[in-house]
């Protein structure tokens, strides 16, 4: 495996900000993953793992380790009957593609989140009503560096987060069982729900997708425009207009502009509505 020194994490998450790495590298395949880890076991390193950084902040003085990237080559898509496999490195809209094209419905709620399957069954991600915890079957992991396999009933999913977040296990891959359907019903849907997200969220600003959990009883969005923070910034990093969940970098944003904005929405919207926000981005480096 090589390894890439100080590589700008800019270019491998969605906010486009991040210092460096100061080991990078990206894997294509189950056995270079664990080939991999094991090499660093022996140096006496826990790596940071990650897919497509849609829902990282990763700090601007980097990361003083190593980073994994589940690579390019790590997205194999295999489409069964009533059911779709698929590796870790996958892009929900790819595999939500590969469904609709083979008539299977049940996973159009995923198709426009921008992220990989591997952090989006980690995270058990979900939209439009839909959760990823709906359509898995089973979960293909690693456990320190071993292959395991986990059914639904195990994976102990919540509201944004699973097993794999508590214990610590790397996803690789996972089989999702979904419906047969009618393909132009499908793609209708999957269209419709694109549109709506177009129509209602910054898509045209790099941001990590939604900044914070939904509070039980709430929604982070509208608590945030209640609290009237609708465009406000600290430097280039906003709380969209169009959309008060998000946090935009618009442009110029570093890590530290957006950390400190996201820590004065909480401190505002605690102040205002005795609501208490969680980020749902991941934070890693010091703050």
């Amino acid at each position: 495996m090589t390894f890439t020194e100080n590589e700008p994490m800019n270019l491998h998450t969605t906010f486009r900000t991040g210092g460096q790495a100061r080991r990078f590298c990206s894997v294509s395949s189950i056995d270079e993953l664990i080939g991999t880890l094991a090499q660093l076991k022996e140096e006496g390193e826990t790596p940071w793992i990650i897919g497509n950084g849609s829902n990282l902040l990763v700090s601007d003085q980097g990361i003083d380790g190593t980073v994994i990237e589940i690579g390019e080559g790590f997205r194999k898509i295999t489409v069964g009957t009533d059911s779709v496999y698929a590796e870790a490195g996958a892009p929900l809209s790819a595999i939500a593609g590969a469904a609709r094209d083979a008539g299977l419905a049940g996973m159009e709620f995923a198709s426009g989140i921008p992220g990989t399957l591997g952090g989006a069954i980690s995270m058990n991600a979900g939209a439009y009503g839909g959760e990823m915890k709906d359509i898995v079957e089973y979960v293909d992991v690693l456990r320190d560096g071993k292959p395991e396999r986990i059914g639904n009933g195990e994976m102990k999913f919540g509201y944004r987060k699973s097993i794999c977040q508590e214990q610590g296990l790397i996803v690789v891959g996972s089989m999702l069982r979904l419906t047969r359907g009618e393909k132009e019903e499908i793609k209708e849907r999957m269209a419709e729900l694109n549109r709506r997200r177009r129509e209602k969220q910054p898509l045209e600003f790099p941001s990590a997708g939604s900044t914070f959990k939904r509070p039980e009883g709430y929604f982070a969005g509208k608590l945030i425009q209640d609290a009237g923070l609708a465009g406000y910034r600290i430097g280039d990093a906003e709380v969209s207009e169009k959309h008060c969940g998000f946090v935009i970098n618009r442009g110029n944003a570093t890590s530290a502009d957006i950390y400190q904005l996201i820590c004065h929405i909480i401190r505002v919207v605690e102040e205002k509505f005795q609501v208490t926000l969680e980020p749902e981005v991941r934070l890693i480096g010091k703050f």
